[in-house]
């Protein structure tokens, strides 16, 4: 991960800011070097960084927050199984298209029409 990503989640609040070395430079212990990993295994899962804060939020109050994190995953599985749908019902539309422009000829392609593949005339 990079310094400077680092240094946005301290300005976000998911890393706590940092001690300073004599040298001026931010020291880090593990528990950020662990915070950072699950952060970055957090937004692999698609969740937000307001998503993660909300779980490092209930972490640092000393809660447990499997179960708020079991519900963001739930609504993020939903969330890509309608993606999903929408991009099948898509694909569908678009192959149906394709096949249209198959069959048509450009000749006929009227000037209202701009290109009668995408034509509701058709």
């Amino acid at each position: 991960m990079s310094s400077q990503t680092i240094r946005f989640y301290e300005r976000q609040g998911l890393l706590p800011e940092a001690e300073r070395g004599a040298n001026g430079y931010r020291v880090y212990d593990d528990s950020a070097a662990t915070r950072l990993r699950y952060i970055a295994m957090a937004q692999a899962a698609g969740l937000t960084l307001s998503q993660i804060r909300s779980i490092l939020d209930l972490r640092d109050q000393g809660s447990t927050p499997c179960q708020h994190v079991t519900t963001l995953l739930d609504t993020k599985l939903a969330d890509v199984r309608t993606r999903i749908r929408n991009l099948l019902t898509l694909q569908a539309e678009l192959e149906a298209l394709l096949q249209r422009s198959q069959l048509l000829d450009p000749g006929h392609c009227a000037d209202q029409d701009i290109c009668h593949i995408l034509s509701p005339s058709q």
